[in-house]
């Protein structure tokens, strides 16, 4: 079967302004990114006091490679909290949105991003280009993510929709997976987005048949996604299930997959990535897995130049099935930080213990920490568990985590406990603002 190739490769062409018969490569993006570049250091250091002071030591017209982009200091999400302003690029009677997030690791505040008029309009285009990989004309979309205020990821997404003939119905994150089917039923949506975690409960509910006919495309966004997670939702509906990936920090969007599901493709008129060594810094090849870093190459109230993400990625060397020659990110499996301190120099990535607990039927959502106690770690997990699970889910998930190797060990050898498990139905609300993590010690 040929696949369709993804839209984001047509639209990267008109964006690069190509000739109808020239072909979008390699070279072709990597000269534009380098103009790019060039154009925004030359404008953040003219409007931004921050960026002025932070590049003072490049020359002027840097750089002259792309290769040369290693040498301009990293943004930091602590620079976003205690510099926002300084970064700001325009009068704030210019900012049409202000997004305030909560930063962990610094008492400087949250952070703040600012988006002018002309940066939300950026991100209403690539959502009408990415949402065209999975719906059609005269489809209807149910947005499973916050709403109501005017330019909020849910609003810009209904906009964006209807420039595709879409009807976007925006219900909300999901709380009670009830009245969210009754809404997708009532409403006939082929489409869904939203929160991993809520599309699962609403997968897995005694009414889900409702929607297998109906629902065609899923699209899981605001929070990693377990394989394990993507392949139930798949199998509940029989359905494709697409994965978006972003941040407020990109604009909301910033790659999605198509039909080929091998990586996201990247939103690459407005955003140049790099892949980089955690610790050094040094850039990193594609297929080197490293922390994810990006550029907006134009964003226009608060650029960021080198922004470090915190994720977990890497930038994928080979060109997609779907013939399409934008660059591609491989799925991020989460973040550095969200891993537990085993000891001993051993962490516990979050995503192993998602692809583990994920795989067990009856599992919606887990909340996991450490406790220390007089040096003794021990593991607590609390499992939100599906409508019919079985009496034997707790014995399931013990001997699925100790199942993974890194854990396993240090348990077999007692250097760490797991607490018996505890099972809850009630599930934990989130409005995807922020994402999944371990609570107590981590590495």
């Amino acid at each position: 079967m040929t696949l369709p190739r993804t839209p984001l490769h047509g639209w990267l062409k008109r964006k690069l302004s190509l000739a109808p018969g020239r072909e979008l490569d390699a070279q072709t993006l990597a000269a534009y990114h380098l103009a790019e570049l060039r154009r925004l250091l030359a404008y953040v250091r003219e409007h931004s006091p921050f960026y002025r002071d932070r590049l003072a030591g490049l020359p002027a017209g840097f750089p002259d490679r792309l290769a040369d982009l290693a040498q301009a200091p990293f943004t930091t999400p602590q620079d976003l909290a205690r510099d926002h302003l300084g970064q700001l690029c325009l009068s704030q009677d210019q900012v049409a949105r202000v997004v305030t997030l909560r930063t962990s690791g610094t008492t400087a505040g949250p952070k703040r991003v600012y988006f002018s008029d002309q940066d939300l309009e950026l991100t209403l285009d690539f959502f009408h280009q990415g949402m065209s990989t999975m719906v059609r004309p005269g489809g209807r979309v149910l947005i499973l993510l916050p709403g109501r205020t005017p330019d909020s990821v849910g609003d810009l997404l209904a906009r964006a929709l209807a420039r595709l003939e879409v009807r976007g119905v925006v219900h909300g994150p999901v709380g009670d997976p009830g009245p969210a089917l009754e809404e997708a039923a009532a409403q006939e949506a082929d489409c869904l987005v939203g929160i991993p975690v809520q599309v699962l409960a609403m997968a897995e509910h005694p009414e889900a048949g409702r929607l297998r006919r109906g629902v065609r495309s899923v699209l899981l966004t605001t929070d990693y996604v377990p394989r394990a997670l993507a392949a139930r939702v798949r199998r509940a509906w029989g359905c494709q299930v697409f994965e978006h990936y972003g941040m407020t920090e990109t604009g909301l969007g910033a790659g999605v997959d198509c039909w080929a599901h091998c990586g996201y493709h990247l939103r690459g008129a407005d955003l140049y990535y790099e892949v980089v060594d955690p610790e050094s810094g040094v850039p990193l090849p594609p297929g080197r897995e490293g922390e994810v870093v990006v550029t907006t190459l134009t964003r226009q109230a608060m650029p960021l130049i080198r922004y470090r993400t915190g994720d977990l990625g890497r930038l994928l060397p080979d060109p997609c099935p779907c013939g399409g020659a934008t660059t591609r990110l491989g799925r991020v499996s989460g973040r550095l930080a969200n891993r537990l301190d085993l000891g001993k120099g051993a962490f516990l990535p979050m995503w192993r213990l998602d692809e583990a607990l994920f795989d067990l039927a009856g599992v919606l959502d887990y909340r996991a920490g450490l406790e220390i106690d007089r040096g003794r770690r021990k593991l607590k997990l609390t499992v939100q568990a599906g409508p019919g699970s079985h009496s034997d889910l707790a014995a399931r998930v013990s001997r699925a985590a100790a199942a993974i190797p890194v854990l396993g060990r240090r348990l077999a050898r007692g250097e760490i406990s797991l607490e018996p498990v505890e099972i809850t139905r009630k599930a934990w609300t989130s409005d995807g603002s922020t994402k999944r993590t371990f609570l107590g010690p981590s590495g």
